[in-house]
């Protein structure tokens, strides 16, 4: 299974903020939130966590979410998407040869996630990747999700250093590593990235797929 139940209760913490919520925001989708895309892509994209008004309330990664406004016209321009953005589940937009998921599947208050809630979310992101028989690439947002990646592929933190652009061979799983900062509103405020720059990582990652 690579999403956990809609009633998981593994992190004490997110399963009250979850109940918070479904209390709060009742029409919000409020449960963990599960991969979009082909379990058959090439290409896997890795996220920190739902946002409290975007996946969480939509139920679709990245959706409804600031970081999804730069992660999702990227990846049309690129040939990896196709249809309109719309930030709605139901607005018809597909990925093509890609997947987004993120390493941590419930909504985490302040979007701030520990340690042992990344590790918890480990088996569903092992499985995801067990899954997806024909995964070449993983492109990580931002550093947690780069060091779950590793923890759940078994690698040291200290063998893969997060560097913004760069290509890591991960030659025991026959993969290849993108990183990039995470497309989020303050990180695009504060200039530590650009749609440019995002834009660059995708392209690059294009390249490596015939």
């Amino acid at each position: 299974m690579n999403c956990p139940d809609k009633n998981c209760a593994l992190c004490p913490r997110l399963k009250a903020f979850r109940d918070e919520n479904i209390a709060r925001y009742q029409s919000y989708f409020n449960a963990p939130v599960p991969s979009f895309g082909d379990i058959k892509a090439p290409l896997l994209i890795i996220g920190l966590a739902p946002g409290l008004n975007g996946a969480n309330q939509t139920g679709r990664p990245f959706t409804n979410d600031y970081a999804g406004d730069i992660l999702y016209p990227s990846l049309k321009k690129f040939g990896f998407a196709k249809g309109d953005y719309q930030k709605r589940a139901d607005d018809g937009f597909c990925l093509l040869e890609a997947r987004v998921t993120n390493a941590v599947r419930c909504v985490p208050p302040q979007n701030k996630v520990t340690s042992s809630e990344v590790k918890n979310c480990r088996s569903f992101l092992q499985e995801e990747i067990k899954s997806m028989k024909n995964l070449k690439i993983i492109l990580c947002l931002g550093n947690v999700s780069h060091n779950a990646l590793l923890g759940a592929l078994g690698y040291t933190l200290s063998r893969f250093k997060f560097v913004h652009g760069k290509k890591h061979i991960l030659s025991s799983h026959n993969l290849i590593l993108f990183d990039s900062y995470h497309t989020s509103r303050y990180n695009i405020n504060t200039g530590v990235l650009t749609a440019e720059m995002f834009e660059k990582v995708i392209e690059d990652i294009k390249k490596e797929l015939p």
